[in-house]
């Protein structure tokens, strides 16, 4: 079970690079994404 939860708003680049950043430094952390639109960014 995840000790950690980290809950980031918005699936643009930015978004999705502080989630990427966030799994790297701590594996074990559940990372949330919310993202109003269709599609999120995969440049992270």
């Amino acid at each position: 079970m995840p000790t950690e939860k980290l809950i980031v708003i918005g699936g643009d680049a930015a978004g999705m690079s502080a989630a990427s950043q966030a799994k790297r430094r701590r594996p074990d952390m559940e990372i949330v994404v919310f993202e109003r639109g269709p599609h999120t960014s995969f440049s992270a």
